[in-house]
């Protein structure tokens, strides 16, 4: 019976997650919703199949090992030391505002202290999943905003991992002697990072090549497997701590191996598919009555999450000198709750610092969360694409200038991985260009290579008039959101309905989408690949067929 009960929460937990995961999906919503509700689908709190509450807890263990697994092997040094000024002191400030926030509301509520700040730190961490759905959405990653949003997760990931070591020795005090607890936790954790710093970091990579070398794809998973899991293992069972920081390190150690790529591709299925367990088994926890039973707690909770971290980091942004454009977005993106929070929940839970109620009313305010964070973000687009269009601030002059003569020149708009590529190659065929992007590095890396370039939005007419477009022959839009690309192939038609256009695509509907803006030709890069590998087989001499190269002349 109890092996049917596994077998039982594995196949109804994954079809529901599918089922409503999909839905989700459809209604452009993250699919975490879609899991989470699946979960609460099951819980004893619904009518219907209930799964086997002793099994689920062991099964999200292992979806947490295999998440903080790879949030340790997806660490990058690199992307927060870029960021550093802004993302460090703006993560702290926002996680400690929150965290107050959450403990005042406890406080009302009548909870005691220490359950106060276990609760606002659960509302003080975003979803990283769905901060980084809603950037590639946006084609936004590679951008300065992007890279300050993915620095700033990066911290509220290391603070919540120190907030994990610590609870254990909070919850688990004798006699009020705290400080000994932390000491003695902190000098485990020390004892632990010594260790794999020493003897991991030699060891795993060592295991890990020696694997490879036998060329088989099975062991090499295997292999990635055992070391997440029984790193976690032993770094519980030997020095104490919990299963989630040993995964993480294990994570960290790996990525610094050239096979970290191989690791991360080869173990995502199974890491998906514990961590959607993780999140359906965090839904059976959901008691949907507190929705009607406390609907101005779980109110009074969303608003903390939505309010208190979009006001945090907007606030935080601005006071740092970054520019209204980037604190919007940081507000947007980090005004939901998810995976750290059920995690952090799930351990105050255990350790008997949050009630089942608290838990609750972080489940529901994730929910609401992540369900709303897509109509912000969609607010968050209009708002920028209206005041890009509207902005009457002087524009930086084009630098260098555009050579003197009357040959037309061409308008490149964007100067990122596709633009920064192109330029150069026009540049070396000696055809005139001018360079439009709003992210200064990239202007600057372009003025570097002597190419004249403006710094700005393109959709602006101030912008557009700048780079000179009644003189320009050609644009080339090599930005890849199709919705800004179209903005700003509409305004070049205003100023020169002469001009060719050229746009960046990314699928069959935005070739259409700019076409119908007034695009000349929209390039698909799939497209283009696919045909340029044909072209290549073609050359080959075996299926030129008989064409054969003329005969040599004497």
């Amino acid at each position: 019976m109890h092996h049917t009960s596994l077998i039982a929460l594995l196949v109804v937990g994954f079809a529901l997650a599918f089922l409503f995961g999909g839905l989700a999906h459809r209604l452009r919503l993250s699919p975490l919703v879609g899991y989470l509700i699946a979960g609460v689908l099951m819980g004893p709190f619904t009518p219907g199949f209930i799964g086997d509450a002793s099994l689920a807890p062991q099964l999200a263990e292992i979806g947490v090992i295999l998440l903080m697994f790879g949030v340790g092997l997806h660490f990058s040094l690199r992307d927060l030391l870029d960021v550093k000024g802004i993302a460090v002191p703006g993560a702290l400030v926002q996680i400690g505002f929150v965290t107050a926030l959450g403990w005042g509301l406890a406080r009302l509520i009548g909870w005691p202290n220490v359950t106060g700040i276990v609760f606002g730190l659960a509302l003080s961490v975003a979803s990283t999943v769905v901060v980084l759905r809603g950037l590639e959405e946006r084609r936004l990653l590679d951008s300065s905003r992007g890279r300050i949003a993915v620095g700033w997760l990066i911290v509220e990931d290391l603070a919540m991992v120190l907030a994990l070591v610590l609870l254990p020795a909070l919850g688990g005090r004798e006699g009020g002697n705290i400080g000994v607890a932390i000491v003695m936790t902190i000098a485990k954790v020390g004892g632990f990072v010594v260790f794999m710093l020493l003897v991991g970091r030699r060891v795993i990579p060592w295991i890990l090549e020696r694997v490879a070398g036998t060329g088989s794809r099975e062991l090499f998973t295997l292999c990635v497997l055992t070391i997440a899991l029984g790193v976690a293992f032993g770094s519980a069972h030997l020095f104490g701590v919990s299963f989630a920081l040993g995964a993480f390190f294990a994570g960290v150690i790996l990525s610094e191996s050239e096979f970290s790529q191989q690791a991360a591709s080869e173990t995502l299925p199974l890491r998906d598919a514990f961590a959607v367990l993780f999140f359906v088994s965090v839904g059976m926890l959901f008691d949907p009555m507190i929705l009607i039973e406390e609907p101005m707690n779980v109110l009074a909770t969303f608003l903390v999450v939505v309010l208190g971290n979009g006001i945090a980091a907007w606030g935080v942004a601005r006071l740092l000198g970054k520019p209204g454009s980037t604190a919007r977005l940081l507000a947007v993106s980090l005004s939901q709750i998810g995976e750290f929070s059920f995690i952090l929940g799930s351990l105050g839970a255990s350790l008997g610092m949050l009630s089942k109620d608290g838990q609750s009313l972080i489940l529901a305010a994730a929910i609401l969360s992540i369900v709303i964070n897509p109509l912000l973000f969609a607010l968050h687009d209009r708002i920028e694409a209206r005041r890009e269009r509207s902005k009457p601030e002087a524009i930086e002059v084009m630098s260098p200038p555009l050579p003197d003569g009357e040959r037309p020149h061409v308008i490149l708009i964007g100067y990122g991985r596709v633009g920064s590529e192109l330029g150069p190659l026009l540049q070396a065929h000696d055809i005139p260009l001018v360079v439009i992007d709003d992210d200064l590095p990239l202007v600057e890396r372009a003025r570097a290579a002597g190419i004249p370039a403006v710094r700005g939005h393109a959709a602006n007419p101030v912008v557009l008039t700048e780079a000179r477009p009644e003189r320009a022959q050609m644009a080339l839009v090599a930005i890849p959101n199709a919705f800004e690309s179209g903005e700003i192939i509409e305004r070049l038609r205003e100023l020169n309905p002469t001009i060719s256009v050229i746009a960046r695509a990314h699928s069959d509907a935005g070739v259409k989408y700019l076409l119908e803006r007034g695009a000349d030709g929209a390039v698909m890069a799939e497209r283009e690949l696919a045909h340029s590998l044909a072209e290549m087989v073609g050359a080959l001499p075996a299926f030129r067929g008989e064409r054969s190269l003329p005969p040599a002349t004497a």
